[in-house]
């Protein structure tokens, strides 16, 4: 696993060995960056989330394409995801090590919108729609906010009446990616 382009382009990540966790395939994350790279403006990106952040990947490649910081979100990662940013020298970023639902209440408790927000929880355990019910109903998308939302292709999600999916995408036959942005709002 390695950051793609941008500030730390070709710099490998440490990953876990195992089987407890499934990283995005680079070929996965290159697709979505390039989908990311014709709706938003990394430059103009302030704030990213990465739910269920793993090793801290796809908030990592966002700050070295220009975002300027990145809360990571993972109860189990959360060391590794540490190592990861110490790696690529990135200085504005946040790791909390608990559980996704209440790191997400403390975030809207404190009133913090995000620009760009990635959700890769482990699939068909219903986290992924539960990660977009809670994105949607604490609010935390910027006006021009994107969520992209990484899930087993067998779970049918549905979306929040906040929320309008934008794109749907499908990789083999395990994995789909869902972007949505605020209901009204244009990009």
């Amino acid at each position: 696993m390695r950051i793609i382009t941008g500030k730390a382009k070709g710099l490998r990540l440490k990953t876990l060995s195992g089987t407890n966790t499934r990283p995005t395939s680079d070929r996965v994350k290159e697709s979505i960056f390039s989908i990311l790279n014709g709706l938003i403006d990394f430059y103009e990106t302030e704030t990213v989330l990465d739910i269920f952040a793993g090793t801290g990947a796809l908030g990592l490649e966002s700050i070295s394409r220009g975002a300027n910081s990145a809360v990571f979100i993972d109860n189990v990662t959360a060391n590794l995801i540490a190592e990861n940013i110490q790696r690529t020298r990135f200085e504005n970023c946040k790791v909390l090590r608990e559980d996704f639902a209440k790191a997400l209440k403390k975030l809207s408790a404190q009133n913090l919108k995000f620009d760009l927000i990635f959700s890769d929880p482990p699939y068909n355990k219903n986290l992924a729609q539960q990660s977009i019910d809670f994105v949607a109903e604490m609010d935390l998308l910027s006006e021009c906010g994107l969520l992209v939302v990484e899930h087993g292709l067998s779970e049918n999600l549905h979306v929040s009446e906040k929320l309008d999916c934008i794109r749907k995408i499908t990789y083999g036959h395990t994995t789909a990616i869902d972007i949505y942005k605020l209901k009204g709002r244009n990009l």
